[in-house]
């Protein structure tokens, strides 16, 4: 059985989570700071939740190549967020998603953090194109996006619902071909 990697980066590890991350993944995504500029976190964060969430992991990586890590401190080793990576294997592709709790945010974790986990997409998953989607309440989300190389695409616009209010949608991508010339 494949298990899910871990990937060494310079400050951060992404590690598959484990049943003692889920107090602290509740602690974290269940501040509304993180919850209002994603997708499919619901807030508030219930008991359990977490403990649901984690337990797919492992069986989402193995039906369907969908990749979900913890993104902990290199030295420390606390949980600061999440990053996926959703492979298409038709189509040879890949979605990149990733939120870290707000103690955490703004210093350069998911962008060393996308960065990480598209290089291991294009070189171990044999994927050529990853790309990523954020709203428009979540410029951060699109800086990340740029720094790491991603090419704007596109906006669906008011294309989401999320707590009664339509937001736009921001598509980005990179292919392999422009990741490997900027290593």
């Amino acid at each position: 059985m494949r298990k899910l990697p871990t990937i060494t980066l310079e400050r951060i590890i992404l590690r598959p989570f484990t049943e003692a991350d889920a107090p602290t993944v509740q602690i974290l995504a269940g501040d509304r700071y993180v919850a209002e500029t994603t997708l499919y976190i619901p807030h508030p964060y219930e008991d359990g939740e977490a403990e649901k969430w984690i337990s797919t992991h492992q069986r989402d990586y193995q039906s369907k190549g969908a990749i979900t890590l913890g993104i902990a401190d290199k030295e420390e080793k606390h949980l600061m967020g999440a990053i996926s990576l959703g492979i298409n294997r038709t189509y040879e592709h890949g979605e990149i998603a990733y939120w870290v709790g707000k103690p955490f945010s703004g210093k350069g974790y998911c962008t060393e953090a996308a960065k990480g986990l598209i290089r291991y997409g294009f070189e171990q998953e044999n994927l050529n194109r990853v790309y990523a989607r954020y709203m428009d309440n979540n410029p951060a989300s699109g800086k990340v996006m740029k720094k790491i190389g991603m090419q704007y695409e596109g906006t669906l616009r008011q294309h989401v619902k999320k707590w009664g209010e339509y937001y736009d949608l921001f598509h980005y991508g990179i292919l392999k071909s422009e990741f490997e010339l900027e290593k």
